[in-house]
């Protein structure tokens, strides 16, 4: 029997077939994938072979399918390992808070280049567009600006309120789409907005720490009642997001305006640092390209850590 991955719990992966029955299967022995050291063999999105067993209720998965893509991250604990969020995805939704939590630039370069790199198109929603006051409205205005400039979606929403939710939905109708951020975003909150029979459970942001609670534990794929149908691949926040496997003269690549310049740099090999007659300084020197994603790309042609505080705002 072939299905699709809808959650996963570690150890045991729940798989719906086409007529949408959901099965309990596990994994028999181990896989590794095309040399991936993952903390999670299978993920959400995948496409599986499973047998049931006899006289239980429980199957067992013999063969993952070849993956269109997927999106990684390093493991928090696990610096040499990955974590495969979700697999199969048409759209990738960033939700972005400019307060409680705060989502900074650094973060959201990070998973758009790592959106790049493996080929998903990425949206980005800006949440809690109804708690904002003049300050962070204008901070808003200015991310929102710079990425609709190179190109990325941008959608203003407030999940409580229920605002632009038809745009978000436009844009999942018959996709399998994942939705991503911090703890505390409203990853839930919209989720429920967009189909209220889900109900997810949802929790208030930490006042002392500004940062969310876990209200997702794993990943999991919900199938929404549209024509055609349409896919939510819900997963848990996270607070930092280390690439994988980008090798440095890779990485400019996956900053559309840096890629989008190449071609007028001097030297083929040209990493935008010290180089002579490079384009891409040329554009920063004057203003074409931000400060926050030139410096955000630094970070990762320097193997460093994501230095959050690093934003538009004090340039």
């Amino acid at each position: 029997m072939t299905g699709i991955v809808t959650k996963s719990t570690g150890s045991w992966y729940w798989v719906r077939t086409e007529d949408h029955k959901q099965h309990q299967c596990r994994i028999r022995g181990k896989f590794r994938i095309k040399g991936i050291k993952s903390t999670n063999p299978l993920t959400v999105g995948d496409y599986v072979d499973f047998e049931l067993e006899k006289n239980i209720n429980t199957g067992v998965i013999t063969n993952i399918h070849d993956r269109k893509n997927y999106i990684v991250r390093k493991s928090v604990n696990l610096s040499k390992q990955t974590h495969i969020i979700a697999a199969n995805i048409d759209i990738a939704f960033l939700m972005v808070t400019l307060d409680n939590p705060p989502t900074f630039p650094a973060f959201i370069d990070r998973f758009l280049a790592t959106a790049e790199a493996y080929h998903i198109e990425a949206v980005l929603l800006f949440n809690k567009m109804d708690l904002n006051n003049e300050k962070l409205e204008n901070e808003k205005n200015k991310l929102v600006n710079i990425y609709t400039k190179i190109g990325y979606t941008c959608l203003e929403i407030s999940a409580t309120e229920k605002i632009n939710i038809d745009k978000v939905k436009e844009l999942m109708l018959g996709k399998v789409t994942m939705f991503s951020g911090h703890s505390g975003v409203g990853k839930s909150t919209l989720i429920n907005a967009i189909d209220s029979n889900l109900n997810l459970k949802t929790a208030e942001v930490s006042a002392q720490h500004k940062q969310g609670q876990h209200t997702t534990t794993f990943a999991e794929m919900f199938a929404i009642p549209t024509e055609p149908e349409s896919y939510i691949i819900d997963t848990p926040g996270i607070k930092g997001f280390g690439v994988v496997d980008f090798e440095q003269q890779e990485i400019g690549n996956y900053f559309r305006e840096f890629f989008a310049l190449k071609h007028l740099c001097k030297f083929n090999n040209c990493l935008h640092v010290n180089e002579p007659k490079c384009a891409v300084k040329n554009a920063l020197e004057n203003g074409v390209i931000a400060a926050s994603r030139y410096k955000s790309y630094l970070q990762l042609l320097n193997g460093e850590e994501e230095h959050y505080r690093i934003n538009i705002y004090t340039e």
